[in-house]
C-alpha cells in the first residue's frame, strides 16, 4: 500500500486542534499567525530559541531538527504536524509519518529533497524541464557541456538555495575548475542546459487529501545577486501564457498528490514556452504577496490544506508588488514606517510592512518584506524605486 493510500481522505482537523510546526523560521511565522486566526494552536521545533515561529506560537521545542527524542515531543504534542522546510532529516521524517498525523507525506520530501529525482518526477507529471545530466566525472561534464552546449549550469542535486551550490559554466574550459569546487559538496551533481528566457515566474497550487485543488495567479519574480528581490503580480505576461502556467502546477500538485502547498518555479521563453525550474513543498517567498492581495492568504491556504478544510478562493484583489527586504534594506525601512502616513505612500497605494521577528538583521539575510498594493503594477513599481528602501541591493 502506499503513502498516498495510507491517508485519510476524510479526517478533518478542526479549529482548536494544535499544528505541530517542524521548522521554526518565517515561513512558519506566517503560518501560526494565519492559523491562530483560526482558531488553532501552534508547536514548533527548532534549534533557535526565540525563533520567528516560536514567538507566536504556544509552545518551542528547542532542539536540532535530528534529535529524535525532540520529533518524538512534537508527535505527542500535536494533532497534525506540516513543515516549512524541505530538508528534514529522514530518519525523524519516518518517526514522525509512523506516530503522527502527516498529511504532506515523505514521499514528496524525497522527491523535492534531490533535484534528479524532482526532474524525474516533474516529466513524468508530463511537464517540460530544462534539458540536463547527471554528472559523475570530469570528463562526463565535458561530454556532456559537448551535447548540451554552453552556458549551463552544475548543481549539486541536494542542499543549495538562493544560487548557493552551482556554478554557471559559460565555456566548455571551465569545466575541470567547476567540476573540482562543486563536486566539493560530496553530492550527486546535475548539469542543467541554461534557458535564455524572458522572464521567471512562480506558481503557488494547493491540494486538499480530499482531492480539491487551487492555483494562485502567477508571479513575475526579479532576482539580485540569486535572492528574490520582487514578485510582481499579476506577472507582465500574455494572459495565455499565465493560464497556462497555472494549469501546469495544477497538473503536478495532482500527479504528485500533494498535500498542502506546493511552489512551482518556471522559466518562460520569448517565444512563451514554459519549462519549470524547481519545486518547493511549502509556502514560498514569492507567494507572500496573496497575505493582502487575494481573498485568501497562501499561508491560510495551507493550514486549510493539511487540514482538509475547504480550500479558500485564489481570486486577487488588486495589482500588488512584493519586495523582500534584506538585512541592509532594515533601517531604510525602520525610517520609512516611522514617517507620517502622508508621506509614506502615494494617492491609491498601500504598502504593508511584515518583520519576520529575527535577531540580527545580515546583508543578504531575509528578515522582511513588504506588500504594496496599488491600482497597477506599474505604479507600485514606482512607488519601490521612489521609496528608497532598496536603493542598495548589493
Amino acid at each position: 500500500m502506499s503513502e498516498y493510500d495510507r491517508r485519510d481522505t476524510k479526517k478533518i482537523i478542526r479549529p482548536g486542534s494544535t499544528i505541530g510546526v517542524l521548522g521554526g523560521g518565517q515561513l512558519g511565522r506566517m503560518m501560526a499567525l494565519a492559523g491562530r486566526a483560526m482558531g488553532y494552536r501552534f508547536i514548533t521545533l527548532d534549534p533557535t530559541v526565540d525563533s520567528p515561529c516560536g514567538q507566536v506560537a504556544d509552545r518551542q521545542i528547542v532542539a536540532a531538527y535530528h534529535d529524535i527524542e525532540a520529533a518524538r515531543m512534537l508527535s505527542e504534542q500535536s494533532d497534525v504536524i506540516t513543515y516549512e522546510f524541505e530538508n528534514v532529516d529522514a530518519e525523524v521524517t519516518e518517526l514522525l509519518m509512523e506516530e503522527s498525523y502527516v498529511p504532506q507525506g515523505s514521499r514528496l520530501l524525497y522527491i523535492t529533497q534531490h533535484r534528479l529525482r524532482e526532474k524525474q518526477a516533474i516529466e513524468s507529471a508530463g511537464v517540460k524541464v530544462a534539458p540536463y545530466a547527471q554528472i559523475a566525472s570530469s570528463a562526463q561534464l565535458r561530454e556532456e557541456l559537448q551535447r548540451l552546449g554552453t552556458p549551463c549550469v552544475l548543481k549539486t542535486a541536494t542542499g543549495g538555495y538562493d544560487g548557493k551550490g552551482q556554478w554557471v559554466i559559460r565555456s566548455i574550459d571551465e569545466a575541470d575548475e567547476a567540476y573540482e569546487e562543486i563536486s566539493r559538496a560530496g553530492t550527486e551533481l546535475v548539469l542543467e542546459q541554461f534557458i535564455d528566457f524572458d522572464k521567471e515566474i512562480s506558481v503557488i497550487a494547493a491540494r486538499s487529501p480530499r482531492g480539491e485543488v487551487k492555483a494562485f495567479p502567477a508571479a513575475e519574480n526579479i532576482h539580485v545577486n540569486n535572492i528574490l528581490h520582487l514578485s510582481i503580480v499579476p506577472a507582465r505576461m500574455d494572459e495565455a501564457v499565465q493560464q497556462e502556467a497555472e494549469q501546469l502546477a495544477i497538473q503536478i500538485a495532482e500527479s504528485l498528490n500533494v498535500v498542502g502547498l506546493i511552489a512551482v518555479e518556471m522559466f518562460v521563453t520569448h517565444e512563451g514556452e514554459l519549462y519549470v525550474n524547481e519545486l518547493a513543498p511549502r509556502p514560498h517567498n514569492s507567494g507572500h504577496y496573496t497575505m493582502e492581495a487575494c481573498k485568501t492568504s497562501q499561508f491560510e491556504q495551507h493550514m486549510r490544506a493539511i487540514c482538509n478544510l475547504p480550500l479558500g478562493s485564489t481570486e486577487l484583489l488588486t495589482p500588488v508588488v512584493m519586495g523582500n527586504i534584506l538585512g541592509q534594506h532594515v533601517e531604510p525601512a525602520m525610517d520609512w514606517i516611522m514617517q507620517p502616513e502622508s508621506e509614506q505612500v502615494g494617492s491609491g497605494i498601500t504598502a504593508k510592512l511584515h518583520m519576520y521577528g529575527k535577531q540580527e538583521a545580515k546583508d543578504n539575510r531575509k528578515m522582511g518584506h513588504l506588500n504594496v498594493l496599488a491600482p497597477s503594477v506599474d505604479e507600485a513599481l514606482q512607488w519601490i524605486e521612489a521609496s528608497g528602501i532598496w536603493s542598495t541591493k548589493e
